[in-house]
């Protein structure tokens, strides 16, 4: 809570979650995330290059156990890992 009584917004982790797929495609890149974001289908590995931890999900929306990944860190990804968030 802020010194007015009203509470604090969340704010988006500063840098950037970068995911590969596989080779010859772009990264997908994602700048300042914040929320639940879906992963490409064909994503391998994370690389979070943010100043929060990243949780990754097995479903689209955020819902099933996830692992955290740790500012700094990358993480292969199951085949069908479905989305990201930042804690």
């Amino acid at each position: 809570m802020s010194v007015l009584g009203a509470p604090i917004p969340a704010h988006a982790a500063t840098g950037q979650v970068v995911v590969f797929s596989t080779e010859f495609t772009p990264l997908s890149i994602y700048n300042d995330p914040e929320g639940c974001h879906k992963l490409p289908l064909a994503s391998t590995q994370l690389n979070n290059q943010t100043d929060r931890p990243v949780r990754v999900y097995l479903d689209p929306f955020c819902l099933t156990p996830s692992i955290t990944v740790q500012p700094g860190h990358g993480s292969r990804v199951p085949p069908v890992t479905g989305s990201f968030s930042v804690d």
